[in-house]
């Protein structure tokens, strides 16, 4: 590993310690509410996990569960065949669309169109500057870590950037779990909470999966996709609850867009 690399991976592990020392303080003094504490540990969780997958990734200890994988979800003895009937393919080239640019565009824009009917054009702004930094921090990583396509088995989708991390993964898991979260906050309904955010999940596992199923990205370029896009979404919620207890968060009329929270809803949150 080069010095350079060496010197950014204990930065960066470094910053996630102090994240989690500050934030066992916080939740000692009672500082924060369960539901922001476990946002902030999935951030910094998730910021971790990607620095440990793109540390293995760097020296190459991941290839040979990377070709298993992939080789795995191919007929035996014929690498140009993805397991499974054609519809299965089929079916798995539909879903990776769902992390492609264009569909992903269509998704930001219909609701940020929805958010802005519904007077809330603070909420649109946030969901499309979430998704634009989400594309820029994507391309960035690809073009700093640059690691080749997989080139053990045929591509089953056209690519045209660099591997690590996924791109689709990162879109999917940033988009959607973003999109899932501040819709959520609206809700009133513990049900409806879970159903948009398990969506959100699902959706993202499922882009992820289909990059593998198709042969254009190792596992670990998922992976790590997977940790990018959830720390981002998790870190603009963070930014969302910020804005909203600012009370910047409001609806065109002056009525709070996300209603504060109250002791007694924090407190049957904890219970």
């Amino acid at each position: 590993m080069s010095l350079a690399r060496e010197r950014f991976w204990q930065a960066a592990e470094w910053t996630v310690l102090r994240i989690g020392a500050g934030v066992s303080i916080a939740a000692r003094l009672g500082l924060l509410e369960i539901k922001t504490l476990l946002v902030i540990l999935l951030f910094a969780g998730a910021a971790w996990g990607f620095a440990e997958i793109a540390d293995e990734v760097g020296e190459g200890e991941t290839r040979s569960f990377d070709e298993a994988v992939l080789l795995a979800m191919r007929e035996p003895g014929d690498t140009n065949d993805p397991i499974g009937p054609r519809w299965f393919e089929e079916a798995a080239r539909d879903v990776t669309a769902l992390g492609g640019l264009t569909v992903l565009l269509l998704v930001t824009l219909s609701s940020a169109a929805y958010m802005l009917m519904a007077r809330r054009p603070r909420m649109a702004l946030l969901l499309t500057l979430s998704v634009v930094g989400a594309q820029i921090l994507s391309s960035a990583l690809k073009h700093g870590f640059a690691r080749p396509r997989p080139d053990l088995i045929a591509h089953e989708a056209y690519v045209y950037t660099a591997s690590f991390p996924s791109g689709h993964s990162v879109m999917a898991a940033a988009t959607y779990l973003t999109l899932g979260a501040l819709l959520a906050q609206v809700q009133s309904r513990r049900k409806q909470k879970m159903f948009l955010l398990g969506l959100a999940m699902a959706l993202a596992i499922l882009v992820g999966f289909s990059r593998i199923y198709l042969g254009v990205h190792w596992p670990t370029d998922v992976l790590a996709g997977w940790t990018v896009g959830a720390g981002w979404a998790a870190l603009v919620w963070l930014v969302a609850r910020v804005l909203q207890r600012r009370g910047l968060l409001r609806h065109a009329s002056g009525e709070t867009e996300i209603p504060p929270p109250s002791e007694s809803s924090s407190s049957s949150n904890v219970t």
